[in-house]
């Protein structure tokens, strides 16, 4: 009773309903545009999201007042002021452009005069150069690392190369959200883009190799395959909605910007995965072994066909080893049949 209850309760991903080119269609779209956006990114400011106080240099400051954001932006009007982010209990996270060093120490104490509690984070431009290249060469080595593991892990380039595919895919996607919304690259969104390779790999890892080098009726792997990914990722995805509803409320701003980053890339990951990767190894299952699908649809009747008696041995060309085949019969000739 319990196999059946959870029988009905599971997912039935009928993946031979779907053309697989046009599963695969829809997500290339959507890659096409992200990367059309990340590349205009590339071109204007040299990475592929625009970068925060972290890549770009400046200052960070956190306040506490009775103000209003208004009065606050009459207060430095005579500076760069770039965004400002209200937080609970009258707090406030301004974040201004990169200055030079004469510049830096009269604003810090303008700050001072005008606000004596207020926390002042400085970064300067150079530094936030050194981590760019840091950054942008630990996401690099991260995707080598991930595409030699997988090449070793199949050992067939199709299956491995969309593995591959999908992790690119998936972070392109969500650095192209990440221009829309005005979500800045900074080190906890980088963080967050290296949590969303292994996110990515782990989901189409599972469906690759569920489907490949597991035995059974390829529509069963896939539906087995697709229901525990589901409960993988979507229980991924309400934990970090939770963390970005408590960070919203709060105004915690590393952690909104981390958990936000995540749930784009998850919603990216689930389409990629089980869309494109999902039509993209239903295409080199039926180019490697056309037949296949046929003999598993004819198996069902050839077995109704055949008769329910023991198969009798096949029968060769010698007459003596035909003789020897034959079983034998325990009862005398000339007793009862």
């Amino acid at each position: 009773m319990n196999d059946n209850m959870y029988n009905g309760m599971k997912f039935k991903y009928e993946i031979n309903k779907y053309n697989p080119k046009k599963m695969m269609g829809i997500p290339a779209v959507f890659f096409a545009a992200a990367l059309v956006i990340v590349i205009i990114s590339f071109a204007t400011c040299g990475l592929p999201v625009t970068p925060g106080i972290d890549f770009a240099g400046g200052t960070a400051v956190t306040i506490h007042s009775d103000q209003t954001q208004e009065q606050i932006e009459a207060y430095f009007a005579g500076y760069d002021l770039k965004s400002i982010d209200s937080g609970v209990g009258g707090s406030y996270y301004l974040k201004f452009g990169p200055m030079d060093n004469a510049a830096m120490l009269a604003f810090n104490e303008y700050i001072l005069a005008g606000y004596p509690d207020a926390g002042i984070d400085q970064i300067g431009a150079s530094f936030g150069s050194t981590l760019q290249t840091q950054a942008l060469i630990a996401i690099l080595v991260a995707f080598i690392g991930m595409a030699v593991v997988v090449f070793i892990a199949f050992r067939k380039l199709i299956p491995a190369f969309t593995v591959v595919f999908a992790a690119v895919a998936d972070i392109t996607i969500t650095a192209a959200v990440m221009n829309i919304t005005g979500i800045e690259l900074s080190l906890a969104t980088t963080a967050a883009l290296l949590m969303l390779i292994g996110y990515s790999v782990d989901s189409n890892i599972l469906l690759t190799t569920k489907v490949l080098k597991r035995q059974g009726n390829s529509e069963e792997k896939f539906t087995g395959a697709f229901h525990t990914g589901f409960i993988m990722t979507s229980t991924t995805f309400c934990a970090i909605l939770a963390m970005f509803i408590v960070s919203l409320i709060g105004q915690v701003q590393t952690l909104y910007t981390i958990s936000a980053v995540l749930l784009i890339g998850l919603l990216s990951d689930f389409v990629f995965t089980w869309a494109f990767n999902a039509g993209a190894l239903r295409l080199y299952l039926a180019k490697k072994d056309p037949k296949a699908k046929y003999r598993k649809e004819k198996a069902p009747a050839a077995e109704k066909a055949q008769p329910s008696e023991e198969k009798q041995p096949a029968k060769t060309a010698n007459p003596r080893q035909n003789k020897q085949n034959q079983p034998k019969n325990k009862t005398k000739r000339g007793g009862k049949r």
